[in-house]
Protein backbone atom coordinates (compact mmCIF):
# COMPACT_ATOMS: atom_id res chain seq x y z
CA UNK A 1 0.00 0.00 0.00
CA UNK A 2 2.83 2.36 0.78
CA UNK A 3 4.56 1.34 -2.37
CA UNK A 4 1.41 2.72 -4.49
CA UNK A 5 0.93 5.66 -2.93
CA UNK A 6 4.19 6.39 -3.32
CA UNK A 7 4.17 5.33 -7.17
CA UNK A 8 0.83 7.56 -7.58
CA UNK A 9 2.51 10.56 -6.03
CA UNK A 10 5.75 10.10 -8.32
CA UNK A 11 3.17 9.97 -11.41
CA UNK A 12 1.22 12.93 -10.32
CA UNK A 13 4.79 15.18 -9.94
CA UNK A 14 6.01 13.85 -13.48
CA UNK A 15 2.27 14.41 -15.06
CA UNK A 16 2.35 18.14 -13.55
CA UNK A 17 6.14 18.38 -14.96
CA UNK A 18 5.15 17.18 -18.39
CA UNK A 19 2.07 19.66 -18.03
CA UNK A 20 4.12 22.92 -16.98
CA UNK A 21 6.72 21.71 -19.68
CA UNK A 22 4.03 21.73 -22.30
CA UNK A 23 2.52 25.08 -20.90
CA UNK A 24 5.84 26.69 -21.20
CA UNK A 25 6.35 25.70 -25.02
CA UNK A 26 3.51 27.02 -26.01
CA UNK A 27 3.92 30.47 -24.44
CA UNK A 28 4.18 33.79 -26.89
CA UNK A 29 7.68 35.04 -26.76
CA UNK A 30 7.38 38.88 -26.05
CA UNK A 31 10.53 39.71 -27.47
CA UNK A 32 10.46 41.64 -31.15
CA UNK A 33 11.17 40.23 -34.18
CA UNK A 34 13.80 41.95 -36.02
CA UNK A 35 13.94 43.06 -39.73
CA UNK A 36 17.22 45.09 -40.91
CA UNK A 37 17.16 45.74 -44.50
CA UNK A 38 20.19 47.22 -46.11
CA UNK A 39 20.60 48.99 -49.85
CA UNK A 40 23.60 49.08 -51.37
CA UNK A 41 24.91 52.14 -52.77
CA UNK A 42 21.61 54.16 -52.39
CA UNK A 43 22.70 58.15 -51.70
CA UNK A 44 20.95 60.31 -48.44
CA UNK A 45 18.45 61.39 -50.75
CA UNK A 46 17.33 58.83 -53.00
CA UNK A 47 13.78 57.45 -50.78
CA UNK A 48 10.70 60.25 -50.76
CA UNK A 49 11.27 60.92 -47.18
CA UNK A 50 14.89 61.95 -47.16
CA UNK A 51 13.72 64.33 -50.40
CA UNK A 52 14.01 62.33 -53.34
CA UNK A 53 10.93 62.34 -56.32
CA UNK A 54 11.52 58.41 -56.96
CA UNK A 55 8.36 56.49 -55.51
CA UNK A 56 9.17 54.79 -52.40
CA UNK A 57 5.57 55.00 -50.70
CA UNK A 58 6.56 51.69 -48.66
CA UNK A 59 9.71 52.80 -47.07
CA UNK A 60 7.81 56.57 -46.78
CA UNK A 61 4.79 55.24 -44.63
CA UNK A 62 6.76 53.12 -42.31
CA UNK A 63 9.47 56.47 -41.76
CA UNK A 64 6.25 58.54 -40.81
CA UNK A 65 5.00 56.36 -38.54
CA UNK A 66 8.43 55.55 -37.24
CA UNK A 67 11.66 57.25 -36.41
CA UNK A 68 14.09 58.81 -39.14
CA UNK A 69 17.73 59.82 -37.88
CA UNK A 70 19.15 63.20 -39.54
CA UNK A 71 22.49 61.84 -39.23
CA UNK A 72 23.48 58.25 -39.14
CA UNK A 73 27.23 56.70 -40.34
CA UNK A 74 27.75 53.14 -42.71
CA UNK A 75 31.42 52.61 -43.15
CA UNK A 76 31.34 54.03 -46.34
CA UNK A 77 31.96 50.80 -48.00
CA UNK A 78 29.99 47.91 -48.98
CA UNK A 79 32.27 45.18 -47.02
CA UNK A 80 33.48 46.96 -44.03
CA UNK A 81 29.86 48.10 -43.23
CA UNK A 82 28.23 45.06 -43.54
CA UNK A 83 30.98 43.05 -41.12
CA UNK A 84 30.13 46.14 -38.96
CA UNK A 85 26.57 45.74 -38.80
CA UNK A 86 26.76 41.86 -38.15
CA UNK A 87 29.35 42.44 -35.45
CA UNK A 88 29.20 45.41 -33.49
CA UNK A 89 32.93 45.84 -34.16
CA UNK A 90 34.88 48.12 -36.69
CA UNK A 91 35.95 46.84 -39.31
CA UNK A 92 39.43 45.71 -39.06
CA UNK A 93 38.77 43.92 -36.33
CA UNK A 94 36.52 41.46 -37.73
CA UNK A 95 39.30 40.82 -40.91
CA UNK A 96 37.23 43.14 -43.23
CA UNK A 97 39.32 46.37 -42.91
CA UNK A 98 39.21 46.31 -46.94
CA UNK A 99 37.11 44.19 -49.57
CA UNK A 100 36.47 40.57 -49.45
CA UNK A 101 39.24 37.99 -50.68
CA UNK A 102 38.38 35.60 -53.82
CA UNK A 103 37.86 32.08 -53.08
CA UNK A 104 41.27 31.23 -54.44
CA UNK A 105 43.16 33.54 -52.49
CA UNK A 106 45.06 32.59 -49.27
CA UNK A 107 44.86 36.13 -47.37
CA UNK A 108 47.39 36.16 -44.49
CA UNK A 109 45.57 36.41 -41.34
CA UNK A 110 44.32 39.70 -39.72
CA UNK A 111 42.88 42.76 -40.14
CA UNK A 112 42.41 42.52 -43.79
CA UNK A 113 42.00 39.09 -44.48
CA UNK A 114 38.70 39.21 -46.43
CA UNK A 115 36.13 37.29 -43.99
CA UNK A 116 34.81 37.55 -40.82
CA UNK A 117 37.20 36.20 -38.02
CA UNK A 118 36.41 34.06 -34.72
CA UNK A 119 37.35 36.94 -33.05
CA UNK A 120 34.13 38.27 -34.00
CA UNK A 121 30.58 37.28 -33.55
CA UNK A 122 27.35 37.91 -35.26
CA UNK A 123 24.02 38.76 -34.41
CA UNK A 124 22.84 35.46 -35.93
CA UNK A 125 25.16 33.67 -33.85
CA UNK A 126 24.32 35.82 -30.83
CA UNK A 127 20.41 35.71 -31.04
CA UNK A 128 20.09 32.00 -32.44
CA UNK A 129 21.94 31.24 -28.60
CA UNK A 130 19.21 33.49 -27.17
CA UNK A 131 16.27 31.54 -28.71
CA UNK A 132 15.77 33.57 -32.08
CA UNK A 133 15.39 32.17 -35.35
CA UNK A 134 18.01 33.70 -37.44
CA UNK A 135 17.28 34.59 -41.49
CA UNK A 136 19.29 35.80 -44.41
CA UNK A 137 18.19 36.81 -47.83
CA UNK A 138 20.58 39.07 -49.97
CA UNK A 139 24.12 39.78 -50.94
CA UNK A 140 26.90 38.44 -47.97
CA UNK A 141 29.73 39.70 -49.42
CA UNK A 142 31.70 39.31 -45.91
CA UNK A 143 33.36 35.46 -47.15
CA UNK A 144 33.42 33.97 -50.40
CA UNK A 145 34.74 30.50 -49.27
CA UNK A 146 32.19 27.77 -48.17
CA UNK A 147 33.50 27.78 -44.84
CA UNK A 148 32.65 31.39 -44.34
CA UNK A 149 29.36 31.55 -45.82
CA UNK A 150 25.66 32.67 -43.91
CA UNK A 151 24.85 29.34 -42.45
CA UNK A 152 28.37 28.82 -40.29
CA UNK A 153 27.88 32.38 -38.90
CA UNK A 154 24.58 31.88 -37.26
CA UNK A 155 21.97 31.85 -39.80
CA UNK A 156 19.31 29.04 -39.93
CA UNK A 157 18.33 29.49 -43.71
CA UNK A 158 19.61 31.67 -46.40
CA UNK A 159 19.18 32.71 -49.65
CA UNK A 160 21.36 35.13 -51.79
CA UNK A 161 24.46 36.44 -53.28
CA UNK A 162 27.98 35.02 -51.58
CA UNK A 163 29.39 38.16 -54.12
CA UNK A 164 29.51 41.16 -54.58
CA UNK A 165 27.18 42.81 -57.21
CA UNK A 166 26.12 40.89 -60.38
CA UNK A 167 23.91 41.24 -63.32
CA UNK A 168 20.72 41.26 -61.81
CA UNK A 169 19.08 38.57 -64.86
CA UNK A 170 21.91 36.23 -64.65
CA UNK A 171 25.57 35.55 -62.31
CA UNK A 172 28.17 37.40 -63.52
CA UNK A 173 30.53 34.39 -64.78
CA UNK A 174 34.42 34.32 -65.63
CA UNK A 175 37.69 34.31 -63.75
CA UNK A 176 37.52 37.70 -62.61
CA UNK A 177 33.64 38.58 -62.43
CA UNK A 178 32.70 35.25 -60.90
CA UNK A 179 29.84 35.36 -58.64
CA UNK A 180 27.99 32.80 -56.68
CA UNK A 181 24.84 32.43 -55.36
CA UNK A 182 23.26 29.98 -52.46
CA UNK A 183 20.32 28.76 -51.18
CA UNK A 184 21.46 27.33 -47.24
CA UNK A 185 24.66 25.50 -48.28
CA UNK A 186 24.29 24.96 -51.49
CA UNK A 187 25.29 26.38 -54.63
CA UNK A 188 22.20 27.73 -56.07
CA UNK A 189 21.63 29.11 -60.00
CA UNK A 190 19.09 31.47 -61.27
CA UNK A 191 16.68 30.21 -64.00
CA UNK A 192 17.15 31.06 -67.52
CA UNK A 193 14.29 33.55 -67.78
CA UNK A 194 11.96 35.53 -65.49
CA UNK A 195 14.75 36.34 -63.06
CA UNK A 196 15.66 39.40 -61.53
CA UNK A 197 17.88 39.61 -58.12
CA UNK A 198 15.89 42.16 -56.61
CA UNK A 199 12.87 40.34 -56.76
CA UNK A 200 14.38 36.89 -55.70
CA UNK A 201 15.62 38.51 -52.45
CA UNK A 202 12.15 40.03 -51.89
CA UNK A 203 10.28 36.63 -52.55
CA UNK A 204 12.68 34.20 -50.39
CA UNK A 205 12.42 36.72 -47.05
CA UNK A 206 9.04 37.02 -47.49
CA UNK A 207 9.18 33.22 -47.98
CA UNK A 208 11.07 32.72 -44.78
CA UNK A 209 8.53 34.87 -42.61
CA UNK A 210 5.58 32.31 -44.27
CA UNK A 211 7.30 29.40 -42.88
CA UNK A 212 8.53 30.87 -39.21
CA UNK A 213 5.00 32.06 -39.15
CA UNK A 214 3.54 28.51 -39.86
CA UNK A 215 5.75 26.31 -38.29
CA UNK A 216 7.51 28.39 -35.11
CA UNK A 217 4.31 30.50 -34.13
CA UNK A 218 5.35 32.25 -31.07
CA UNK A 219 9.36 32.41 -31.56
CA UNK A 220 10.68 35.56 -32.35
CA UNK A 221 12.90 35.64 -35.55
CA UNK A 222 15.90 37.88 -36.95
CA UNK A 223 16.05 39.00 -40.19
CA UNK A 224 18.54 40.33 -42.58
CA UNK A 225 17.58 41.06 -46.02
CA UNK A 226 20.74 42.81 -47.50
CA UNK A 227 19.45 43.97 -51.03
CA UNK A 228 21.79 45.19 -54.50
CA UNK A 229 19.77 47.43 -55.63
CA UNK A 230 20.38 50.25 -56.48
CA UNK A 231 24.66 48.98 -56.83
CA UNK A 232 25.92 48.66 -60.30
CA UNK A 233 25.57 47.00 -63.12
CA UNK A 234 21.75 49.49 -64.13
CA UNK A 235 19.06 47.10 -64.48
CA UNK A 236 15.61 47.19 -63.92
CA UNK A 237 12.42 46.08 -65.48
CA UNK A 238 10.34 48.01 -67.97
CA UNK A 239 7.72 48.17 -66.23
CA UNK A 240 9.51 50.37 -64.28
CA UNK A 241 11.72 52.26 -66.24
CA UNK A 242 8.40 53.68 -67.91
CA UNK A 243 7.45 55.10 -65.03
CA UNK A 244 10.71 57.48 -64.84
CA UNK A 245 11.02 58.07 -68.51
CA UNK A 246 11.57 61.55 -69.32
CA UNK A 247 12.26 62.90 -65.63
CA UNK A 248 15.92 63.28 -65.40
CA UNK A 249 16.14 65.16 -68.65
CA UNK A 250 16.19 68.08 -66.22
CA UNK A 251 19.89 66.97 -65.14
CA UNK A 252 21.70 67.04 -61.94
CA UNK A 253 22.04 70.63 -61.49
CA UNK A 254 17.81 70.87 -61.29
CA UNK A 255 17.64 67.50 -59.26
CA UNK A 256 19.85 68.18 -56.88
CA UNK A 257 18.47 71.75 -56.12
CA UNK A 258 14.94 70.24 -55.93
CA UNK A 259 15.73 67.40 -53.63
CA UNK A 260 17.35 69.76 -51.32
CA UNK A 261 14.17 72.11 -50.77
CA UNK A 262 12.05 69.32 -50.43
CA UNK A 263 14.62 68.62 -47.75
CA UNK A 264 14.05 71.65 -46.35
CA UNK A 265 10.63 71.71 -46.82
CA UNK A 266 9.92 67.73 -44.87
CA UNK A 267 12.18 69.27 -41.87
CA UNK A 268 15.10 67.01 -42.80
CA UNK A 269 17.36 69.39 -42.41
CA UNK A 270 17.90 72.39 -41.01
CA UNK A 271 18.74 75.84 -42.43
CA UNK A 272 22.60 75.39 -41.49
CA UNK A 273 22.53 72.15 -44.05
CA UNK A 274 23.71 74.28 -47.33
CA UNK A 275 23.76 72.54 -50.35
CA UNK A 276 26.90 71.74 -51.69
CA UNK A 277 28.27 73.62 -54.91
CA UNK A 278 29.20 71.01 -58.00
CA UNK A 279 32.21 69.27 -57.16
CA UNK A 280 35.39 70.67 -59.50
CA UNK A 281 35.88 68.58 -62.60
CA UNK A 282 32.05 67.54 -62.78
CA UNK A 283 30.11 69.63 -65.48
CA UNK A 284 27.46 71.37 -65.46
CA UNK A 285 24.15 69.60 -66.94
CA UNK A 286 24.44 72.29 -69.85
CA UNK A 287 27.51 71.52 -70.95
CA UNK A 288 26.76 67.57 -71.10
CA UNK A 289 27.56 65.59 -73.84
CA UNK A 290 25.27 63.24 -74.76
CA UNK A 291 22.03 64.02 -72.57
CA UNK A 292 19.76 61.30 -73.50
CA UNK A 293 22.46 58.54 -72.17
CA UNK A 294 23.37 60.23 -68.67
CA UNK A 295 19.24 60.37 -68.31
CA UNK A 296 18.56 57.21 -69.13
CA UNK A 297 20.95 55.90 -66.81
CA UNK A 298 19.26 58.12 -63.38
CA UNK A 299 16.10 56.61 -65.14
CA UNK A 300 16.91 53.20 -63.83
CA UNK A 301 18.98 53.76 -61.11
CA UNK A 302 15.29 55.25 -60.03
CA UNK A 303 13.42 52.40 -61.34
CA UNK A 304 16.05 49.94 -59.17
CA UNK A 305 14.78 51.86 -56.08
CA UNK A 306 11.19 51.81 -57.02
CA UNK A 307 11.64 47.86 -57.13
CA UNK A 308 13.29 47.64 -53.65
CA UNK A 309 10.48 49.56 -52.31
CA UNK A 310 8.01 47.28 -53.84
CA UNK A 311 9.41 44.51 -52.55
CA UNK A 312 9.93 45.86 -49.18
CA UNK A 313 6.09 46.59 -49.58
CA UNK A 314 5.68 42.55 -49.68
CA UNK A 315 7.36 42.07 -46.60
CA UNK A 316 5.18 44.33 -44.50
CA UNK A 317 2.13 42.89 -46.21
CA UNK A 318 3.70 39.70 -44.93
CA UNK A 319 4.14 40.83 -41.62
CA UNK A 320 0.64 42.44 -41.15
CA UNK A 321 -1.10 39.39 -42.90
CA UNK A 322 0.70 36.92 -39.98
CA UNK A 323 0.14 39.30 -37.15
CA UNK A 324 3.70 40.18 -36.74
CA UNK A 325 3.73 43.97 -37.77
CA UNK A 326 3.01 45.54 -34.46
CA UNK A 327 5.94 43.76 -32.55
CA UNK A 328 8.77 43.73 -35.34
CA UNK A 329 11.36 46.41 -35.04
CA UNK A 330 12.28 46.85 -38.86
CA UNK A 331 15.48 48.63 -39.26
CA UNK A 332 16.31 49.97 -43.12
CA UNK A 333 19.72 51.82 -44.26
CA UNK A 334 22.57 52.07 -47.07
CA UNK A 335 26.03 50.47 -47.13
CA UNK A 336 27.59 53.70 -47.81
CA UNK A 337 26.16 56.86 -50.27
CA UNK A 338 25.93 56.66 -54.06
CA UNK A 339 29.10 55.62 -55.96
CA UNK A 340 30.49 57.59 -58.75
CA UNK A 341 32.31 54.68 -59.98
CA UNK A 342 32.56 53.97 -63.85
CA UNK A 343 32.67 50.41 -64.73
CA UNK A 344 33.65 51.12 -68.62
CA UNK A 345 36.80 49.10 -67.96
CA UNK A 346 35.19 46.04 -67.91
CA UNK A 347 34.03 45.74 -70.95
CA UNK A 348 31.16 43.99 -70.14
CA UNK A 349 28.76 46.22 -71.72
CA UNK A 350 26.98 45.38 -75.14
CA UNK A 351 26.93 48.89 -76.87
CA UNK A 352 23.73 47.40 -79.27
CA UNK A 353 22.18 47.05 -75.60
CA UNK A 354 19.58 49.17 -74.35
CA UNK A 355 20.92 50.65 -70.45
CA UNK A 356 18.88 48.96 -68.34
CA UNK A 357 18.56 45.70 -70.17
CA UNK A 358 19.84 42.44 -70.19
CA UNK A 359 23.50 43.04 -72.20
CA UNK A 360 23.47 46.37 -70.98
CA UNK A 361 26.85 46.32 -68.04
CA UNK A 362 26.96 50.61 -67.23
CA UNK A 363 26.66 52.62 -63.58
CA UNK A 364 25.30 55.97 -63.24
CA UNK A 365 28.53 57.34 -62.41
CA UNK A 366 30.05 60.79 -60.31
CA UNK A 367 27.44 63.44 -61.16
CA UNK A 368 24.49 61.37 -60.53
CA UNK A 369 26.38 60.38 -57.44
CA UNK A 370 26.35 63.50 -56.57
CA UNK A 371 23.12 64.34 -57.25
CA UNK A 372 21.82 61.30 -55.02
CA UNK A 373 23.99 62.38 -51.93
CA UNK A 374 22.22 65.72 -51.78
CA UNK A 375 23.16 67.30 -49.93
CA UNK A 376 26.47 66.34 -48.59
CA UNK A 377 30.16 66.18 -50.16
CA UNK A 378 31.54 63.31 -51.83
CA UNK A 379 30.11 59.45 -52.27
CA UNK A 380 30.84 55.91 -51.61
CA UNK A 381 34.82 55.02 -50.45
CA UNK A 382 35.15 58.28 -49.39
CA UNK A 383 35.03 59.70 -45.95
CA UNK A 384 33.26 62.99 -46.37
CA UNK A 385 29.21 63.16 -45.63
CA UNK A 386 28.55 62.39 -48.90
CA UNK A 387 30.14 58.50 -48.55
CA UNK A 388 29.19 57.60 -44.85
CA UNK A 389 25.89 59.52 -44.07
CA UNK A 390 22.86 56.71 -44.83
CA UNK A 391 19.54 57.32 -44.78
CA UNK A 392 17.93 55.37 -41.41
CA UNK A 393 14.64 54.65 -40.72
CA UNK A 394 13.69 52.56 -37.66
CA UNK A 395 10.19 51.37 -37.01
CA UNK A 396 8.51 49.46 -34.36
CA UNK A 397 5.04 50.13 -33.35
CA UNK A 398 5.31 48.43 -29.85
CA UNK A 399 8.37 50.09 -28.97
CA UNK A 400 9.37 52.97 -30.51
CA UNK A 401 7.38 55.87 -28.70
CA UNK A 402 9.79 58.92 -30.17
CA UNK A 403 8.13 59.59 -34.08
CA UNK A 404 9.33 61.95 -36.33
CA UNK A 405 13.07 63.03 -36.92
CA UNK A 406 15.70 62.53 -34.16
CA UNK A 407 19.17 64.20 -34.68
CA UNK A 408 20.77 61.64 -32.47
CA UNK A 409 24.02 60.70 -33.82
CA UNK A 410 24.32 56.31 -34.34
CA UNK A 411 26.53 54.04 -36.12
CA UNK A 412 26.08 51.06 -38.18
CA UNK A 413 27.66 49.18 -35.26
CA UNK A 414 25.14 50.17 -33.12
CA UNK A 415 22.83 47.59 -34.71
CA UNK A 416 24.43 44.50 -33.06
CA UNK A 417 23.76 46.29 -29.29
CA UNK A 418 20.65 47.13 -30.45
CA UNK A 419 19.66 43.84 -31.17
CA UNK A 420 21.09 42.38 -27.98
CA UNK A 421 19.01 44.44 -25.64
CA UNK A 422 15.59 43.28 -27.80
CA UNK A 423 16.53 39.75 -27.01
CA UNK A 424 17.30 40.18 -23.78
CA UNK A 425 20.67 38.81 -23.83
CA UNK A 426 24.64 39.95 -23.26
CA UNK A 427 27.65 40.42 -25.48
CA UNK A 428 29.55 37.47 -25.11
CA UNK A 429 32.97 37.34 -23.63
CA UNK A 430 34.01 33.98 -25.57
CA UNK A 431 32.45 32.36 -28.45
CA UNK A 432 33.15 28.76 -29.30
CA UNK A 433 36.39 29.20 -27.72
CA UNK A 434 37.27 31.86 -29.43
CA UNK A 435 38.55 35.32 -27.20
CA UNK A 436 35.53 38.27 -28.66
CA UNK A 437 36.68 42.10 -29.50
CA UNK A 438 35.00 44.01 -27.08
CA UNK A 439 31.55 45.64 -28.48
CA UNK A 440 32.08 48.87 -30.35
CA UNK A 441 28.15 49.89 -30.48
CA UNK A 442 25.79 51.42 -28.57
CA UNK A 443 22.04 50.53 -28.56
CA UNK A 444 19.40 52.33 -29.95
CA UNK A 445 16.95 51.83 -27.39
CA UNK A 446 17.02 54.80 -25.62
CA UNK A 447 16.59 56.86 -28.86
CA UNK A 448 13.53 55.03 -29.23
CA UNK A 449 12.04 56.89 -26.20
CA UNK A 450 13.61 60.16 -26.72
CA UNK A 451 16.43 59.84 -24.90
CA UNK A 452 19.73 61.52 -25.99
CA UNK A 453 22.80 59.77 -26.74
CA UNK A 454 26.55 60.27 -25.54
CA UNK A 455 27.00 63.72 -26.63
CA UNK A 456 30.79 63.66 -27.10
CA UNK A 457 31.12 59.77 -28.41
CA UNK A 458 34.03 59.53 -30.46
CA UNK A 459 33.72 57.61 -33.93
CA UNK A 460 36.32 56.21 -35.89
CA UNK A 461 36.95 54.68 -39.98
CA UNK A 462 39.82 53.61 -42.25
CA UNK A 463 39.08 52.65 -45.15
CA UNK A 464 42.21 52.32 -48.32
CA UNK A 465 44.21 55.60 -47.28
CA UNK A 466 40.75 57.75 -46.26
CA UNK A 467 40.54 58.27 -42.41
CA UNK A 468 38.47 60.50 -40.17
CA UNK A 469 37.17 60.77 -36.96
CA UNK A 470 34.48 62.12 -35.00
CA UNK A 471 33.93 63.69 -31.62
CA UNK A 472 31.08 65.45 -30.62
CA UNK A 473 30.56 68.05 -32.97
CA UNK A 474 34.31 67.75 -34.48
CA UNK A 475 35.18 66.20 -37.16
CA UNK A 476 38.45 65.51 -38.66
CA UNK A 477 39.56 63.92 -42.37
CA UNK A 478 42.46 63.03 -44.27
CA UNK A 479 43.62 60.96 -47.29
CA UNK A 480 45.65 59.51 -49.18
CA UNK A 481 48.69 60.70 -50.34
CA UNK A 482 49.03 63.97 -48.50
CA UNK A 483 47.41 62.95 -45.34
CA UNK A 484 46.47 66.29 -44.35
CA UNK A 485 43.89 66.73 -41.28
CA UNK A 486 41.25 68.93 -42.03
CA UNK A 487 38.75 69.82 -39.04
CA UNK A 488 35.15 70.56 -39.67
CA UNK A 489 32.58 71.72 -36.97
CA UNK A 490 29.31 69.20 -37.72
CA UNK A 491 27.06 71.97 -35.50
CA UNK A 492 27.80 74.94 -37.42
CA UNK A 493 28.76 73.57 -40.88
CA UNK A 494 26.94 69.78 -41.10
CA UNK A 495 28.03 69.93 -45.13
CA UNK A 496 31.71 70.53 -44.63
CA UNK A 497 32.30 73.61 -46.18
CA UNK A 498 33.98 75.30 -44.01
CA UNK A 499 37.46 73.97 -42.71
CA UNK A 500 38.41 74.87 -39.03
CA UNK A 501 41.67 73.46 -38.49
CA UNK A 502 43.73 76.76 -38.78
CA UNK A 503 41.80 77.75 -36.38
CA UNK A 504 41.69 75.23 -33.46
CA UNK A 505 44.89 73.80 -33.89
CA UNK A 506 44.73 72.17 -30.05
CA UNK A 507 41.90 70.26 -31.35
CA UNK A 508 42.81 68.89 -34.16
CA UNK A 509 46.14 67.64 -32.28
CA UNK A 510 44.02 66.08 -29.68
CA UNK A 511 41.94 64.25 -32.12
CA UNK A 512 44.54 62.84 -34.78
CA UNK A 513 46.24 61.15 -31.76
CA UNK A 514 43.77 59.45 -30.53
CA UNK A 515 42.64 58.54 -34.34
CA UNK A 516 46.70 57.27 -34.18
CA UNK A 517 46.23 55.60 -31.02
CA UNK A 518 42.39 53.98 -32.51
CA UNK A 519 44.45 52.67 -35.75
CA UNK A 520 47.18 50.83 -34.13
CA UNK A 521 44.50 49.43 -31.66
CA UNK A 522 42.38 47.44 -34.80
CA UNK A 523 45.18 47.12 -37.08
CA UNK A 524 44.85 49.80 -39.79
CA UNK A 525 47.75 49.85 -41.98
Amino acid sequence: MVRNTAYLILFASFCSSISCQTQNSNEVDERPNIVIIMADDLGYSDIGCYGSEIATPNLDRLAKSGLMFQRFYNAARCCPTRASLLTGLYPHETGMGGMVSSVSSDPEPGPYQGFLNKESVTIAEVLGEAGYATYMSGKWHVGEKKEHWPRKRGFDRYFGLISGGSSYFELDKGAERLRQMALDDDPWEPPKHDFYMTDAFSDHAVQFVREHGESKAGKPFLLYLAYTAPHWPLHALQEDIRKYEGRYAIGWDSLREERYERQLRLGLLDPDFRLTPREEGVSSWEAAADKADWAKRMTVHAAMVDRMDQGIGKLVRELKENGMYENTLIVFLSDNGASPESIAGRNMHDPNSEIGYPGSYVAFKKPWAIASNTPFRRYKRWLEEGGMATPMIAHWPNGITQKGITKETGHVVDIMATCLELANTSYPERYQGNQLKPLRGKSLVPVFRGERMEQNRELYWEHFGHQAMRKGKWKIISKAPDFEWELFDLEEDPTELSEKGAENPEIVEEMVNKYVKWAKQVGVR
